[in-house]
């Protein structure tokens, strides 16, 4: 999970890890990759907008270094470009904040279905 919204992540990993899965959180994508860069990664779930580099940019990132992990967009932002720049970096999903908690758990599950095989 990263968001540099501290209250958002902590909650979102406690939903996380009610569903059996391991979890941990970053306050930026930079973090994320200083601590873990992707590899044993089944899904990310990612602010799009935060301090320094974006969550599409995270994505591209993983994409140039040939990591494919199913990365799943949370965003408050109603830019209307946000859908086609999810799809345009493969991303998984798009879920605009507030949304429910079902909708988060559907989509997890549906990253780690579809996630490759190493």
């Amino acid at each position: 999970m990263i968001d540099d919204d501290d209250s958002f992540r902590a909650a979102t990993e406690l939903l996380v890890r009610s569903l059996g899965f391991d979890v941990a959180g970053y306050e930026s994508a930079q973090a994320f990759l200083d601590k873990c860069p992707g590899r044993n990664t089944d899904c990310i779930i990612s602010d799009i907008n935060m301090p320094g580099m974006t969550g599409i940019e995270l994505k591209q990132r993983l994409n140039q270094e040939g990591i494919e992990v199913p990365v799943i967009f949370v965003s408050a932002q109603t830019d209307t470009t946000l859908p086609r720049r999810v799809i345009e970096c493969g991303g998984m999903a798009l879920l605009q904040k507030p949304f429910h908690g079902q909708k988060l758990i559907d989509a997890i599950h549906h990253a780690v279905e579809a996630r490759p095989l190493d």
